[in-house]
């Protein structure tokens, strides 16, 4: 039908599924009230936990702070 031979369509729709296979690994989608709260927390990022701050201080009096 496309004028192209068994062994070519195979190779080429094989080709064609690892291409959506990598992409669907590679991609994340979000809703769009998702694709906000993300947003919203890159820009307002919430406090670190008390427990992190502690470890950070920890790590700053055993190795220096950089």
């Amino acid at each position: 039908m496309q004028g192209r031979s068994v062994s070519d369509f195979v190779v080429s729709a094989a080709q064609e599924a690892a291409h959506r296979a990598i992409e669907e690994t590679q991609i994340i989608r979000l809703s769009a009230e998702d694709q906000r709260r993300f947003v919203d927390l890159l820009l307002n990022p919430p406090l670190p936990p008390p427990a992190l701050v502690r470890a950070k201080e920890a790590h700053a009096e055993l190795f220096g702070s950089e």
